[in-house]
C-alpha cells in the first residue's frame, strides 16, 4: 500500500523534520567561551525542568514498538496489552519515591556506575556489556526495523532506504548535541506523538461508527468484539502465554516494569539530568499520568482495525483500496500503518510525523545512552582513564555512530517477526530479571556481597534460557517446565535472588562497608504534590482494571 500524500501532508511532515533538526542543532551549539564537557553532553548540564523530563520519558518510551507493535498486539489480543502501560504508571511512582533519591544523591552518569559504587568494577563492566549488547542488537535494531516497515507499508519506501533514512535523521542532531538535544526535541516530539496518535484513534472510531463520532465508535467496537476488552485472560485464551491471567498483576510484569523504568539507562538518564530531586520526581509524576492515556493512542486503533476488517459492511464502505496489505492475526503489526490511509489530507502528515517522532526520539535516546555507558563505563575505565572532556565527548559521538551502523545492519534481518512488541519484551526478559535482582538486593539488603552479585548476574542468563528453551526441546524430560514468558521472568528473578542470597550467606559476611549504600528514611521523603499524584494514579489504575475485568 502506498498511502496518497497530498501537498499539506508533505508540508507538515517536512516542517516537522526541519523543526526537530533546527531545535536539536540550536540547543546543541557550544555556548560562547564554553567547551562542551561530559556533564553537558551526557546529562544536559543537569538543567532539565520537570515538564521536559516528563515529556522526554514518554518520547523515549513510545516508539515504533508501541505505535506499530502495541497496535498490532491490540489487533491480535485486545486491550489486555495495555497492562504494560497502566502498570508502568504505578511503577513510575515507585521509582520516583524509592530509587531516584539514591541515584541522584550519588551524582550518577550511568546505572552501571551505581553498581561500581555498591559492588565492584568487575560487576559494573559485566552489566555494561549486557546493556550495550541489548541496546544495539534488540532495542535499536527492532526500532529501526519497525520504523522502516511502517515507511514501506505506508509509502512504498524499500526497507533498506527506510533504515538508512531514520538512522541519519536520528544521528543528525543527537550525535552532536547529546542528551540536551535529545531531551529538548522530545518536548516537541511528544506534541506530534499525542496529536497524531489521537487523530488516528478518532478517525478509526469515527469510521467504525459510520461517522457518528468517537463515543458511538467505541460502543460499536465493544459490542462487536467484547472479547478484545478482557484484561485478565484464563488458560483457555490462545494468548494466555503472553499475558498469563492474574500473574500479570502479581508476577513477571513487575520484573519488566521495574527493570525498564528503574534501571534502564536510556529511560533513567533523563531523571539524572534534572535540576533537582524534586524536579525529577515531578517529571516522573507527569510521565505516570501520560502513561494512563497512551492505550487510547496505541491500543484502541488496533482493536478498531480488527473490527473494521471483520465487518463486510465497513469494508465495502471503505472501497477497494482498503483491501491492500490488510492486517491479519498472522501479520498484526500492519494494523496501524493500514489505518493511516483513512486519514484526511493534512492529518496524514500529522500522523506520519507522530510515527516518525516516536521512532526518531527513541533512536536518539538509545544512541545517547549506549554511548554514555560505553564512554563512561568502558572507555574511561579501561582505555583512557585520563581522557579530557573533549576526548570523552568525541568518543561518545563515535561510539553512538558505531552502534547505529551495527543496528542498521541488523534491522533488516528481523524481517518476519510478528507482534514485535512481544518480541522485544521476551528477549529483554532474558537479561532483565538478573539485573533487577542484583539492584534490588544491592539497594535494600546490606549483606549482599560483590561475589554473590556477580554469580547471580551470570547465573541468571542460563536460568532464563532454560525456561525459554526447555519447553521447545525437552518436552520428554522430567525437567520440562512449560510456563508463559512473563512467568519465566518472575521465576528467573526469584531464583536469581535465591542464588545471590545463598552465596552471600555462605560467605558469612556483609558487603564491604566502603561499598555500602546508606539508606535512611530521609531519602524517601516526598512532597505533598507527589503524594497526591501517586494516590490519584493508583485510584485511576484500579478503576480501569475494575471496568474491564471480565
Amino acid at each position: 500500500m502506498t498511502t496518497h500524500f497530498g501537498f499539506w501532508d508533505y508540508f507538515i511532515f517536512i516542517a516537522y523534520a526541519v523543526l526537530i533538526l533546527g531545535v536539536g542543532l540550536w540547543v546543541s551549539r557550544d555556548k560562547k567561551g564554553h567547551q562542551k564537557n561530559a556533564e553537558d553532553y551526557f546529562l544536559a548540564s543537569k538543567s532539565l525542568p520537570w515538564w521536559a523530563i516528563g515529556a522526554s520519558l514518554i518520547a523515549a518510551n513510545i516508539s515504533a514498538e508501541q505505535f506499530i507493535g502495541m497496535s498490532g498486539s491490540g489487533f491480535a489480543l485486545g486491550l489486555a496489552i495495555a497492562s504494560y502501560e497502566w502498570m508502568a504508571a504505578i511503577t513510575l511512582i515507585i521509582v520516583g519515591k524509592y530509587f531516584l533519591p539514591i541515584f541522584i544523591e550519588k551524582g550518577l552518569y550511568t546505572i552501571p556506575e551505581f553498581v561500581e559504587q555498591r559492588f565492584s568494577t568487575n560487576l559494573k563492566t559485566i552489566l555494561a556489556v549486557f546493556w550495550i549488547g541489548l541496546y544495539v542488537f534488540v532495542n535499536l535494531a527492532s526500532v529501526l526495523y519497525l520504523g522502516s516497515l511502517a515507511l514501506e507499508t505506508i509509502m512504498g519506501i524499500p526497507m533498506v532506504y527506510g533504515v538508512i533514512g531514520l538512522a541519519l535523521f536520528a544521528a543528525a542532531y543527537s550525535l552532536y548535541g547529546g542528551l540536551s538535544a535529545v531531551a529538548w526535541t522530545d518536548v516537541i516530539q511528544v506534541v506530534f506523538l499525542v496529536l497524531g496518535g489521537l487523530a488516528t484513534t478518532y478517525i478509526a472510531l469515527n469510521t467504525v461508527s459510520g461517522g457518528e463520532g468517537v463515543i458511538s465508535g467505541m460502543k460499536t467496537v465493544y459490542d462487536a468484539a467484547p472479547e478484545r476488552f478482557a484484561m485478565i485472560f484464563d488458560k483457555s485464551n490462545k494468548y494466555y502465554d503472553m499475558l498469563p491471567g492474574v500473574g500479570v498483576l502479581l508476577g513477571g510484569m513487575w520484573v519488566a516494569n521495574l527493570y525498564y523504568w528503574g534501571f534502564n539507562q536510556y529511560i533513567i538518564q533523563r531523571t539524572l539530568a534534572a535540576k533537582s530531586l524534586k524536579e525529577s520526581q515531578k517529571g516522573i509524576l507527569l510521565a505516570a499520568f501520560l502513561k494512563l492515556i497512551i492505550p487510547m493512542v496505541v491500543v484502541i486503533p488496533g482493536i478498531a482495525a480488527y473490527v473494521m476488517i471483520n465487518d463486510p459492511e465497513i469494508m465495502a464502505r471503505l472501497g477497494s483500496s482498503a483491501l491492500h496489505n490488510l492486517p491479519s492475526l498472522e501479520q498484526a503489526d500492519k494494523a496501524y500503518p493500514w489505518l493511516l490511509q483513512f486519514l484526511p489530507t493534512g492529518m496524514k502528515g500529522v500522523a506520519f510525523a507522530a510515527l516518525a517522532a516516536a521512532i526518531v526520539s527513541s533512536l536518539a535516546s538509545m544512541l545517547n545512552s549506549t554511548s554514555t555507558i560505553f564512554t563512561m563505563d568502558i572507555y574511561k575505565q579501561y582505555i583512557n582513564p585520563a581522557a579530557s572532556d573533549k576526548s570523552t565527548v568525541n568518543v561518545g559521538r563515535l561510539s553512538a555512530a558505531v552502534a547505529l551502523i551495527i543496528a542498521s545492519i541488523m534491522a533488516p534481518l528481523l524481517g518476519g517477526i510478528d507482534q514485535a512488541f512481544q518480541f522485544i519484551q521476551e528477549y529483554t526478559g532474558i537479561v532483565s530479571p538478573g539485573i533487577l535482582a542484583v539492584f534490588m538486593l544491592g539497594l535494600f539488603w546490606k549483606k549482599t556481597t560483590n561475589k554473590a552479585a556477580i554469580v547471580g548476574a551470570l547465573a541468571s542468563i542460563p536460568i532464563a534460557l532454560y525456561f525459554k528453551v526447555a519447553p521447545n526441546g525437552w518436552s520428554t524430560s522430567p525437567l520440562f517446565v512449560d510456563v508463559p514468558f512473563m512467568d519465566q521472568m518472575g521465576y528467573t528473578f526469584l531464583l536469581t535472588m535465591g542464588v545471590i542470597a545463598l552465596v552471600s550467606y555462605m560467605q558469612h559476611k556483609g558487603a564491604d562497608d566502603k561499598k555500602g549504600i546508606p539508606i535512611t528514611k530521609e531519602s524517601f521523603k516526598t512532597g505533598p504534590l507527589f503524594n497526591i499524584g501517586a494516590f490519584a494514579v493508583l485510584i485511576i489504575v484500579a478503576a480501569l482494571y475494575a471496568s474491564f475485568w471480565n
